[in-house]
């Protein structure tokens, strides 16, 4: 693993802030165009052979993906205070960008935050969208996306604390937010149960306090939001997912050899893509990659909305025929525009404005379309399929639980699956060095996985995690082995989770 000590814990959230917003699959990788454009940015230009040559320095396979290990390691090594200076220029001036200074208590010097106002824009519409009759609320909603009435909004706890309700239900007590006569007491006692609560849940807000929620320090405050709002986009996409299963359209989400099983160890983000690329494949067009630069056309979106628009053969629901003229349109931005009034017909016209299609925003994109697919999945139900439903087991609560606070201690990849995704015990490494466990990173096998001898790598990685537990950490591991974990046994990889947690 990359060595850290060069960074405050705070210019590691950034960067991990920033990784992620490049990683919208999740998986834990960039790829390599996305490196050279953020140094270009920073007004380094490499050459494209140095570009080449320093990527295949850090990647063992020449596939051109970096971990985000091998992403500190470059910035690392590339850092100096001449490049620092011209980043943070050309951070200041992007379109949509707010910069804040201040100072941190790693730095007395001054550090400085941006924010994206097209997420603040996104996200205060959003919640005034959600608790727009909820009487709680009406102090402060609707605020307006244009002034910095958010930051102002969340400083007495209600608005988190509904948000994170809204995404899931009956995390919070409506009796135990404090609304009435608020007091700075009683306002504390609010921000405290909103950041717990949001923990529970699976947000990291390790680097966030009540006191800067109290503050409405920007970048903290939407960093959290995108969290919970994620969190409750992706849970409604599970929910709507499982009854689904049993179907032909989730069948012809399958790829050659697949089970449903394994579909249902993707990342949200992959299963949206591979629903958008299922309709665009009944509507005779390409298919995307991803939610960002293949969408800036609209084109895909177009045939999405016509796609999934209801058709007049569910009873109770009328047909909404989707006006396909706006695809004429010469302007990128008119015709994006065009393309969100017809999602407003659906009254999916959320996250995301034209201009924001058109530069490829990933993060409001992806709320977007998965905004979409909770309202309208368009997944039928077909006669006469044998399909064996009894194969495939839910999440309980125990396993959601113990996934929520893996997720909350901010592990890198998030997890999604809770046995397929410790399968290769990257994220048991990380939560050995939460409890105190010394890792030899030296002995990890870090993705990506060659396809000859890649288990072999995950396999090896495994026996080190149990070794560890047994030798390093003195947990109970009687009868666990190093395949247990790579395989996904439920009960034995649950006995190694429990004591890390308890431990913690």
């Amino acid at each position: 693993m990359a060595s850290t000590a060069h960074f405050s814990e705070e210019e590691m959230a950034e960067l991990q802030e920033a990784f992620s917003k490049v990683d919208v699959s999740g998986n834990g990788f960039i790829h390599a165009n996305d490196l050279t454009d953020v140094l270009k940015a920073a007004s380094l230009p490499l050459p494209g052979y140095k570009a080449r040559e320093l990527i295949q320095n850090l990647t063992t396979t020449g596939d051109g993906r970096i971990s985000f290990d091998e992403f500190i390691s470059i910035f690392q090594n590339l850092k100096s205070d001449d490049v620092a200076k011209s980043f943070r220029k050309q951070i200041n001036k992007k379109e949509g960008i707010c910069a804040i200074g201040g100072t941190s208590e790693q730095s007395s010097a001054g550090t400085q935050h941006s924010y994206s106002e097209e997420e603040k824009y996104a996200f205060v519409n959003w919640i005034n969208k959600a608790l727009e009759k909820d009487p709680d609320c009406k102090h402060v909603v609707p605020m307006n996306p244009e002034t910095d009435d958010l930051f102002q909004a969340v400083g007495d706890g209600i608005v988190l604390c509904k948000m994170i309700n809204f995404s899931v239900p009956d995390t919070i007590d409506e009796r135990t937010i404090n609304k009435k006569k608020l007091t700075p007491f009683t306002i504390q006692e609010n921000l405290n149960l909103a950041l717990n609560s949001a923990s529970a849940i699976g947000c990291h807000v390790v680097n966030i306090g009540a006191e800067d929620l109290k503050e409405g320090k920007p970048y903290l405050v939407l960093g959290l939001l995108w969290q919970v709002i994620k969190i409750g986009l992706f849970a409604d996409i599970h929910n709507i997912i499982f009854p689904f299963l049993p179907c032909l359209a989730l069948i012809a989400l399958l790829r050659e050899g697949e089970s449903l099983e394994d579909l249902m160890k993707l990342s949200p983000e992959e299963l949206l893509l591979r629903w958008a690329n299922y309709h665009l494949e009944n509507a005779g067009c390409n298919k995307v990659s991803n939610f960002s630069s293949d969408i800036k056309d609209s084109r895909a979106y177009y045939h999405l909305l016509n796609q999934v628009a209801p058709k007049g053969d569910e009873e109770g629901v009328p047909a909404i025929t989707i006006d396909m003229s706006g695809l004429r349109e010469k302007d990128d931005v008119q015709r994006a525009e065009c393309m969100l009034q017809q999602a407003e017909r659906l009254g999916c016209r959320q996250f995301v404005t034209a201009t924001d299609v058109v530069r490829g925003n990933p993060k409001l994109n992806l709320a977007f379309i998965a905004n979409l697919f909770n309202k309208y999945p368009a997944l039928h139900k077909p006669e006469n399929q044998d399909i064996n439903w009894s194969s495939i087991e839910g999440e309980t609560r125990e396993e959601r639980t113990f996934r929520n606070w893996m997720n909350s201690l901010g592990v890198n990849p998030r997890v999604n699956h809770l046995y397929s995704d410790l399968s290769d015990a990257l994220v048991i490494f990380q939560l050995y060095e939460k409890i105190k466990v010394p890792v030899d990173w030296n002995r990890v096998n870090k993705p990506p996985y060659p396809k000859l001898g890649g288990n072999m790598k995950k396999l090896e990685n495994c026996n080190y995690a149990v070794e560890l537990g047994k030798n390093q950490a003195k947990f109970s591991l009687v009868g666990i082995a190093g395949q247990d974990l790579n395989e996904g046994n439920r009960t034995l990889t649950l006995a190694l989770i429990w004591q890390l947690m308890r431990r913690y």
